[in-house]
């Protein structure tokens, strides 16, 4: 059987080193506005730049637990 492909939603790497990017705070901040202006989500992106602490605490938590990004996809 094939592997489904992701929904494009986490930051596109093994569930391992997405959840080590996730920890280091500078590479989850990056990523994940990255992430979020790849799908179209430029307020979301903006926000990220503004609130950097408090999507860093959501984008980890979310990635540990569910292997996406959850906030603005």
């Amino acid at each position: 059987m094939a592997k489904s492909k992701s929904s494009g939603a986490s930051y596109g790497f093994g569930r391992i080193l997405d959840i080590i990017l996730a920890i280091i705070p500078i590479t989850n901040i990056i990523l994940g506005i990255v992430k979020r202006v790849q799908k179209g989500k430029i307020l979301v992106a903006i926000l990220n730049v503004i609130l950097a602490p408090i999507f860093y605490i959501i984008d980890l938590i979310t990635v540990i637990l569910t292997g996406k990004l959850i906030l603005g996809m």
